[in-house]
């Protein structure tokens, strides 16, 4: 069970238990829009689309007017008048209350309405333009929703000091990676470009080819399902306040205290896929799951920014997923569920062909050392359409030239391309580099467990997973928001963020496996 906070749960009176009733009232608003949300990506049907984008907006409304409106001001204003200590719980509360009020009320109702609406349907039309790989047919959306991400990039910075002469993107940036600055994240990813590309290099040089064939294979999906199930389970995800169900695009969503839901989806000639989409989105749903419910609906009650959330997905997924030991327990398992594919396949032949290291099309089936440099192409894109140096109409042609020259290979459609993710259909503009600060964050947290674990391969390779997910809620998930993504990775880790233990596990890893050491 998850470590108790050293402070006392939220008051039961008073005014700052009458900030949380605000706050969770408002919350509730929310997640009903998110069930809303959630079985539009699962189960709407096709002529259904429409109206839902009519009810999202109405709701999204609803909810801004709650979490901007003079009932929740007064309430912030009453309990910011009592006395708090400075390191307590409830004055970290009151700290990340105040910035969310203040980004909102930025932000017209009409914007907010008009933005749900557009990205409903957006992420409609998207799911449709995927399959006919047709970014004609999404060209009016995508240039719907920069137009509308643009115009709230505007009034965030109309509010706020320190983003009055920054980039318009960081105002997006800032609402996935609080405080965080594009010259800052471009640094970092400069450094992780600058060890990157030599060691892919040397690993497409090395002449060792992993035998990948065992994954190209027949696998039922009834099957894959099952053993899906039963990977996120045995990781923690707790399937009585969960579930596992299909979509176009791999997600996680929070619907309520007890209530996460994960998707993923299946190919039948790789079960890899489906495999390492659920282990991801398995991450994300543990660290919701062990988030502390008595303080649902607040600051402290959510995860700290989604760097830090995509550090938990990257870890569980890569870290444990793809290790060594890992395969040692899960070899035998995967073998009684595909017998016809896997007959007696090795733990090692396993492990070797799940660390396959090539460049690839698709992000999300990207390898762990490839990965970074396709959030990298997404990072180096978002920044001009925000800024208005890149049209949205140009973006496939502009991603098609700048992919060959990062992988050395076009994509043969847009599917394959700038339509794979839906990020931009759902206005998601600044989320993509979360996604490598993740895998930096994971790298340097994997590193300070297992300075304080020494048994760690061997309870992973006895399906042990105990004793991490322990160590991961006392570290980051007890906390909720109430340290901001780099004081919480430095109280974790030890030292503040950086690429270099990242950089260090793929070379330690994958020199070993390519012959490089």
């Amino acid at each position: 069970m998850p470590a108790p906070l050293t402070d006392p749960g939220p008051p039961e009176s008073g005014p700052f238990a009458d900030l949380l009733a605000v706050l969770r009232d408002a919350a509730a608003l929310k997640t009903a829009a998110d069930v809303l949300a959630w079985d539009e990506q699962t189960y709407l049907p096709p002529r259904a689309g429409d109206f839902r984008a009519d009810q999202l907006a109405a709701l999204a409304g609803l909810t801004h007017d709650r979490l901007t409106g003079p009932e929740l001001r007064d309430a912030l204003q009453a309990a910011e008048g009592e006395d708090w200590p400075e390191d307590s719980a409830a004055a970290a509360c009151l700290r990340e209350a105040r910035r969310d009020f203040d980004r909102r009320t930025t932000l017209p109702r009409r914007l907010v309405e008009e933005l749900s609406r557009v990205t409903t349907l957006a992420q409609q039309n998207w799911a449709e333009a995927r399959k006919r790989s047709d970014f004609a047919a999404f060209r009016p959306h995508l240039e719907a929703v920069v137009n509308l991400k643009r115009e709230e990039a505007a009034a965030v910075a109309s509010g706020r000091a320190d983003l009055a002469d920054a980039p318009a993107y960081d105002a997006l940036l800032d609402d996935y990676e609080p405080a965080a600055k594009s010259d800052q994240v471009a640094a970092v990813f400069a450094e992780l470009r600058a060890g990157l590309v030599p060691l892919v290099a040397a690993i497409s040089d090395a002449g060792v080819t992993p035998d990948r064939s065992l994954l190209a294979r027949n696998y039922a999906v009834a099957d894959q399902k099952a053993f899906c199930r039963s990977g996120a389970e045995e990781l923690g995800f707790r399937f009585d306040s969960g579930r596992l169900d299909t979509a176009a695009h791999p997600f996680c969503t929070t619907l309520g205290p007890a209530d996460c839901r994960l998707t993923t989806r299946y190919n039948q000639n790789d079960f890899s896929q489906s495999y390492f989409g659920v282990l991801h989105e398995a991450g994300h749903g543990i660290y919701e799951q062990n988030l502390p419910d008595a303080w649902f609906g607040s600051p402290l009650g959510e995860a700290c920014g989604l760097g830090v959330h995509e550090s938990q997905s990257r870890l569980w997924e890569n870290f444990v997923g793809r290790s060594r030991p890992y395969w040692e327990h899960a070899a035998p398992q995967a073998r009684a569920a595909f017998p016809d594919a896997l007959g007696e396949a090795s733990a090692e032949a396993l492990y070797r062909a799940v660390n396959d290291v090539r460049p690839t099309l698709i992000r999300v089936e990207a390898d762990e050392v490839t990965y970074n440099l396709h959030v990298l192409l997404r990072f180096e894109l978002e920044q001009p359409l925000i800024s208005g140096d890149l049209p949205a109409g140009d973006v496939c042609d502009v991603w098609d030239e700048r992919f060959e020259a990062m992988f050395g290979f076009r994509p043969p459609s847009a599917a394959d391309g700038c339509l794979q993710d839906i990020h931009w259909a759902a206005g998601l503009i600044g989320y993509f580099p979360t996604y490598a600060l993740g895998n930096v964050y994971a790298a340097m947290l994997w590193d300070a467990v297992r300075a304080e674990n020494g048994e760690l391969d061997e309870q992973l390779a006895a399906g042990n997973f105990t004793p991490l997910r322990d160590w991961l809620t006392e570290k980051i998930y007890r906390h909720g928001r109430r340290y901001a993504p780099t004081e919480l990775i430095e109280r974790a880790a030890g030292s503040p963020p950086t690429p270099a233990p990242l950089l260090a596990h793929l070379n330690a890893k994958y020199g070993a496996l390519y012959g490089l050491n």
